[in-house]
């Protein structure tokens, strides 16, 4: 159970840190644990791959604003 409440603990901390690259690398990381069962490694990348979907949503509109702002600049699709 202590390997599992780590996990879960850096689960924790790395979506508290919003930052997807950490978040993919955790994410495969669990794919090779053979120390949590198949249930437990399924939950905490699930949180991951659910944190990854919102904040990627959020970050294209972002991106999509600046790039539609970027190309039409004083009116005209530049």
């Amino acid at each position: 159970m202590a390997h599992l409440d780590d996990i879960i603990q850096q689960v924790d901390e790395t979506l508290e840190r919003h930052i997807i690259v950490e978040m993919n690398t955790l994410l495969i990381a669990l794919s090779d644990d053979a120390q949590l069962s198949r249930e437990d490694r399924y939950a905490q990348q699930q949180r991951l791959r659910i944190a990854i979907a919102q904040k990627g949503n959020g970050r294209s509109h972002k991106e999509e604003d600046a790039r539609r702002e970027q190309l039409t600049k004083g009116g005209e699709i530049l």
